[in-house]
């Protein structure tokens, strides 16, 4: 019921989570969240400048390789290039770099050609850096590609650095290498892996964060609809009601002057037929309102202003002491305002006598003038704002259609003082909305 309507005039704002708060609050954390957030929306527009960058990083790496005719490979072991031409190398090295460029579009593809390019490059003998390429490729399947294909593709990496290693391109110290070979094998796979779950799991949350949010709007538009049927009925009630009785008194009325030969009869004739036709009307267009709760027989009255002192003492029995004030000539307003006044403070202490807690007051003031009836129901608990704000249920909701039937406004929260809750209903009554 405390869920803040459109109409609420107070708005409890969220405070931000602590922990991002500090994370924001550090200069270099601040400009690495800010980086990654530029990045993000740069790669969303433009994915192809994120691929062309690795590729030319990668590519820069290699260039000592292809300008220097003999290099020590890794881990000790000197290997001389003067015996393979640069055309050569330059075509190991496009042929490592050029598939990155597709490593998110296709990274099965991507790892199986850079694969197959390492292992005919070590077959010669030949180490490159270059081959951080294949931990590119690894990684790119990990985060995008499919995880059959990444554990295949993690046992063959394996299998090709260990006969790399102890066969193919022999080093000065085979476990050494081994151990870093494999080590960056698996932070490339890892790195991905983490990357994906971060993806799924934050993709997951934004889900679960759409669903709830359709599904509040459709507890609130069930809650809504069950509302109006409700007043809907109330008002079959009273409007009836009324109907009857104007019908009845236009058919005296008619009885009357025909028995003094006046001319007004038959006027008072069709009066009290369009009076009839206007009912048969009503029962037929709302009588579908009542086949829906047969269980529910209304055999008394709708309740009025004075119903509200046995609706008070029904609350105190419960525990909440309630004073109540009224100014103005309540008696006098109309059935329908006087339906809409009962139900509003029932609702209300009804929240309040859920929400309050042990120990609090409740406080009913209700106020006529000669266009408004002011309503407030104001309570001293102490259970916090959020707290009393959990699904939108049938109270408030009630409480807005109501005030809408007369134009009113409906303010809901906490006061000034920051404990308790206040319902704040002020309602346009029509000059000629009065009893008879």
């Amino acid at each position: 019921m405390r869920q803040a309507p459109a109409t609420t005039a107070r708005v409890t704002a969220t405070a931000p989570s602590p922990g991002l708060a500090d994370v924001w609050a550090h200069p270099l954390l601040r400009c690495i969240l800010q980086g990654q957030s530029v990045r993000q929306r740069l790669d969303q527009r433009h994915p192809w400048v994120l691929d062309t960058a690795v590729v030319l990083a990668v590519a820069l790496l290699s260039l000592p390789d292809l300008l220097s005719s003999s290099r020590h490979g890794p881990f000790g072991d000197p290997t001389e290039h003067s015996h393979w031409p640069v055309p050569v190398r330059v075509a190991f090295t496009a042929a490592l770099v050029v598939p990155l460029w597709w490593r998110r579009r296709t990274p099965a593809v991507t790892y199986g050609v850079i694969s197959a390019v390492l292992l005919a490059q070590w077959s010669l003998g030949v180490w490159q850096q270059t081959g951080m390429a294949a931990l590119v490729a690894l990684y790119s399947l990990a985060l995008h590609g499919s995880l059959r294909v990444l554990a295949w593709g993690a046992a063959l990496t394996a299998a090709e650095l260990v006969l790399a290693v102890g066969l193919l391109a022999p080093v000065k110290h085979p476990l050494l290498g081994l151990f870093f070979l494999m080590g960056t094998t698996t932070a490339a796979i890892a790195i991905g892996l983490t990357l994906r779950i971060r993806r799924l799991y934050l993709a997951a949350l934004e889900d679960r964060a759409t669903r709830l949010e359709i599904e509040q709007d459709q507890r609130v538009r069930l809650t809504t609809a069950a509302e109006r049927t409700r007043i809907t009925r109330e008002m079959h009630d009273i409007i009836g009601h009324n109907l009857s009785v104007m019908v009845s008194v236009a058919d005296g009325a008619a009885a009357l002057a025909t028995n003094r030969g006046e001319t007004t009869a038959d006027a008072l004739r069709i009066l009290a037929d369009t009076g009839r036709q206007a009912m048969s009307e009503l029962r037929r267009v709302l009588g579908v309102l009542r086949e829906d709760q047969d269980d529910e027989r209304l055999l008394g009255p709708q309740p009025r202003v004075h119903d509200l002192d046995p609706l008070l003492t029904r609350v105190r029995a419960a525990g909440l002491p309630v004073t109540y004030r009224t100014t103005g000539d309540l008696d006098a307003l109309g059935s329908g305002v006087q339906l809409t006044v009962y139900r509003i403070v029932q609702e209300a202490l009804t929240n309040s006598l859920k929400h309050a807690g042990p120990g609090a007051t409740a406080d009913v003031t209700v106020n006529r003038d000669s266009a408004t009836v002011h309503v407030k129901v104001t309570d001293s608990g102490t259970a916090a704002a959020g707290a009393r704000s959990g699904d939108a249920g049938h109270g408030l909701v009630g409480i807005r259609e109501r005030a809408a039937m007369y134009g009113g406004t409906v303010s809901v929260g906490s006061p000034a003082a920051g404990h308790g809750w206040v319902v704040d209903v002020v309602l346009h009554v029509p000059a000629g909305d009065h009893q008879p």
